[in-house]
């Protein structure tokens, strides 16, 4: 018979965590062991279930990942930058291996990359199925049209998101820029606003919208002459994003050491 994954959830208080804890609860090859929170969180002390609005659970969310250190393989963070890099700190102290999903590192990835020389990790921007299939479909289609096609992403949040563009549309932007061979660096347009001149060719633009409680919808869109076409993913529910972080914590378990996503996982390499 398997053996269960053990896993913890930083920010166990937060939207993420109590989707996580409510998935959790339902599934046969994963096990919850803990879960913490900021130490100025209300919910610090109160039962990881009931907080979920599942079963109680008989644990109590954390002020500290070091109170349930022994109690997992794997800690989930959708966090946020600051907390989940000192996160990582303290997994790779301690040799726990980690699931990632937050986004908006800049140079901070760094971090995460030199962690995995000792511990294993999935780090991805989004963590849903149909999103990484969505990923595999844009280099595809990048590849197949070549530079005949322009290129524009946009992505749609709720009103509460603090980054943008989303670490999804980062990625999707940096895989049209592979295929393509350009440099998103340089290429890339943030927004476009008064007189803008003619499009530039290589340009891979980048358009934001939040509002309201949308949960994440992605879209790529490739404007050719006399055709379009879009590769778009739209996330009705915070689920999509944990099962696809439960399914990384149970394929991780059996690496010791290095950095992989979600492509990974679900081999779409």
């Amino acid at each position: 018979m398997a053996t269960s994954t053990r896993v913890a959830i930083a920010g166990a208080g937060g939207r993420m965590g109590r989707t996580l804890v409510e998935l959790i609860h339902d599934q046969p090859n994963v096990v919850l062991c803990g879960g913490f929170d900021h130490p100025d969180s209300p919910v610090v002390g109160s039962d990881l279930g009931l907080n979920a609005g599942v079963a109680e659970l008989g644990m109590r969310i954390e002020s500290d990942i070091a109170a349930i250190t022994e109690q997992y393989d794997v800690l989930i963070d959708f966090t946020l930058p600051e907390s989940t890099i000192a996160n990582v700190a303290f997994c790779r102290e301690a040799r726990k291996r980690m699931v990632i999903g937050t986004t908006g590192f800049g140079d901070r990835r760094a971090v995460i990359d030199e962690a995995g020389a000792d511990i294993a990790i999935v780090f991805a921007p989004n963590m849903s199925v149909g999103v990484n299939l969505c990923f595999k479909l844009t280099e595809l289609a990048a590849t197949a049209l070549g530079e005949d096609f322009d290129v524009e992403i946009i992505e749609a949040h709720h009103r509460n998101k603090v980054d943008a563009p989303s670490g999804t549309a980062v990625r999707l932007g940096e895989i049209v820029a592979a295929s393509l061979d350009r440099d998103l660096a340089t290429d890339a347009v943030y927004g476009r606003e008064g007189r803008t001149g003619i499009r530039e060719r290589k340009t891979i633009g980048f358009e934001t919208i939040r509002a309201g409680d949308i949960v994440g919808d992605h879209t790529v869109l490739f404007g050719g002459v006399g055709e379009r076409i879009e590769i778009t993913h739209r996330a009705s529910s915070r689920l999509t994003f944990a099962g696809g972080a439960l399914r990384a914590a149970a394929w991780i378990v059996s690496r010791e050491t290095g950095v992989y996503d979600m492509q990974d996982v679900l081999n779409l390499r």
